[in-house]
């Protein structure tokens, strides 16, 4: 089989403070995305209910575990989707490279029209854009629930805040990483995103919704530095 190969600034942090970047070039091997999982239980049912106003059926169990093609994994500042109903979310990014966990940051672009009758296959629907670059895990698990994740929408001729929170929200990375069915010892260009926030309304009172150009990011105070990628979507015609 195929398959693109991601490169990625991955950032380790030495015993003496010292920062150093090396470009991983990962042939992504699966993909997985990790969906219902929010640590507050009122948090995820608000969501299940967000959704379910979409028509989305409730899940069978949390979290769930969707196996997606590797290929949908994508570095692009642009995206094609079929018809004007999809829309991204931040998640954060684990992945498995050169013997290490590392975390990173990119969109579960999904299509809202099919979710109403299939989560799973209106996430294998769209492509999944992501960062790149990344911290590595382990410089980070002890502090996971102090790192912000955001992301903005470009609506209504400005960039609006869309989702914003700190990964308090999502249940400890590893724990849900551990979860995952038939996970190997070094499971190497394994990537799963991770869960999201819910979505900010507008003045409209609009929720999740679709945009023309979206930003994702990490931001990790205490150690000052960040992780952002922007991204575009090109809407293909649906021909009947």
């Amino acid at each position: 089989m195929t398959r693109n190969t991601l490169h990625i600034a991955c950032e380790s942090i030495a015993e003496d403070g010292t920062r150093s970047s090396a470009l991983h070039a990962i042939a992504p091997s699966a993909l997985v995305v990790a969906g219902w999982t929010g640590r507050d239980s009122a948090a995820i049912e608000h969501h299940i209910e967000e959704l379910a106003a979409l028509g989305v059926p409730r899940p069978s169990s949390v979290p769930l575990y969707y196996r997606m093609a590797s290929l949908l994994l994508t570095q692009s500042a642009e995206i094609e989707a079929l018809g004007d109903q999809s829309s991204g979310e931040a998640e954060p990014l684990l992945f498995f490279s050169q013997g290490e966990w590392w975390l990173g940051v990119a969109s579960d672009h999904t299509d809202r029209q099919v979710e109403s009758y299939s989560v799973a296959v209106s996430k294998q629907m769209c492509a999944k854009p992501l960062a790149a670059s990344a911290w590595r895990w382990r410089d980070v698990e002890a502090h996971q629930d102090a790192i912000e994740l955001r992301s903005r929408i470009f609506e209504d001729g400005r960039w609006v805040d869309y989702q914003r929170g700190t990964l308090a929200a999502i249940r400890p990375l590893a724990a849900l990483r551990d979860g995952l069915p038939g996970l190997g010892k070094e499971p190497e260009g394994l990537f799963m995103t991770c869960g999201t926030l819910a979505a900010l309304p507008n003045a409209r009172g609009e929720a999740i919704r679709p945009a023309a150009q979206m930003e994702i990011e990490l931001h990790d105070a205490r150690l000052q530095r960040r992780i952002v990628h922007r991204y575009a979507v090109r809407v293909l015609p649906v021909i009947a």
